[in-house]
């Protein structure tokens, strides 16, 4: 049986743009993009594990906002079971330090990335959402 991986992903907007982040060349699924976040640790609710991944892999501040999707997809490694959240910044600007790029993207062109497998049933609500 596989391990299963609860993990979160957030959706940072500004205006109609969505931050998107490239994973790097040693993580798994290198190069695919995806929303930043993270494994939700023990004893944390998902919005708490969001805040505290988007301080660790951006360096900023955002408040977690309404939940979006969960999606649960089996990779070679595992089971991700990814909830995804809107989120506003708080403070700072995002930073590079885990991924290998991050970009803001219009909500009308995310379609347009190579998206983990996990990221795209949110991919396509946030699109519909936010890209008209």
């Amino acid at each position: 049986m596989k391990k299963r991986i609860n993990v979160t992903g957030a959706v940072l907007t500004d205006g109609d743009k969505v931050l998107a982040a490239r994973r790097g060349p040693d993580k798994a699924l290198p190069g695919f993009w995806e929303f930043p976040g993270g494994k939700i640790e023990a004893g944390e609710t998902p919005e708490e594990s969001l805040a505290r991944e988007l301080k660790e892999e951006l360096l900023c501040q955002a408040a977690v906002g309404d939940y979006i999707t969960t999606t649960e997809y089996e990779y070679d490694f595992g089971i991700v079971i990814l909830s995804t959240y809107f989120c506003t910044l708080i403070e700072g600007d995002p930073q590079l330090t885990e991924h290998e790029e991050i970009r803001w993207i219009p909500a009308a062109e995310l379609h347009t990335l190579n998206w983990a497998p996990a990221d795209v049933p949110a991919v396509e609500i946030i699109a519909a959402q936010l890209g008209g």
